[in-house]
């Protein structure tokens, strides 16, 4: 345990932790984020859709606008901020090297999600794939490390050894829905052809439309699991 602590106290003198939310450094034994940062950024709350959970500004509707429209091929998803108080964050977490944020996610997905999560008897979790050549460009996939961060919060095994990402997708942003749909068919493929989970926990980074997380549970429900979820970091906001 000494050697433990020694080799955390050399690293973070190193390589300090900085806060997710103004990236400034926090000092050791101060947490994971600033406690005045903490209020500014807001979790998805409790009046959610009850398919996707964007956010919704009715309580008295169940569904949001898309998900009263589009069939989607997962069970249920959530998603721990809304997205306008965290996106800044995220996007240091995938382009800046930030991936220390990781733990501060999964401890906030622990604290808003943890018996929902609970609830739905996983497993296993299992990060969106990044295409091998951008990974490597990279250096790691974002949803991964958020994944592993998460698995060890709440005690469900981490997989990334399933499915792969079979070609370099254009990003989602440049898209509208129906070209996100088309842009993802067949770019998932599993690794064997026997899956033996029969409920999984999809991770990723952001959830807008639900194009990645329906490509990625449509690929799963092929392979025999009958009950698919998924978390993200953030999710958009009914408008």
């Amino acid at each position: 345990m000494q050697i433990e602590e020694l080799r955390e106290g050399v690293i973070s003198i190193l390589y300090p932790r900085r806060c997710p939310v103004c990236d400034d450094i926090v000092g050791r034994g101060k947490g994971l984020v600033h406690p005045e940062c903490k209020k500014i950024i807001k979790p998805a709350g409790r009046i959610i859709c009850m398919k996707c959970g964007k956010p919704l500004a009715d309580a008295e509707k169940e569904y949001c606008p898309d998900c009263e429209k589009i069939s989607h091929d997962y069970d249920r998803g959530f998603g721990i901020f809304r997205y306008r108080t965290i996106s800044g964050s995220i996007y240091r977490f995938k382009y800046s090297g930030r991936r220390e944020y990781a733990d501060f996610y999964a401890e906030s997905a622990k604290r808003y999600l943890g018996e929902a999560i609970k609830s739905m008897g996983a497993d296993a979790i299992i990060p969106v794939p990044m295409y091998k050549k951008k990974q490597r460009k990279r250096g790691y996939n974002q949803a991964e490390e958020f994944a592993l961060a998460l698995g060890k919060a709440v005690g469900i095994p981490v997989r990334n050894d399933i499915v792969y990402r079979t070609r370099d997708t254009v990003p989602m942003k440049l898209l509208d829905v129906s070209q996100r749909r088309s842009n993802l068919k067949k770019a998932f493929n599993i690794y064997e052809n026997d899956v033996e989970f029969k409920c999984i926990i999809l991770v990723d980074d952001i959830y807008t439309t639900g194009s990645t997380i329906d490509e990625l549970a449509r690929e799963f429900r092929r392979h025999g699991v009958k009950r698919i979820f998924f978390v993200t970091l953030a999710i958009g906001q009914v408008v």
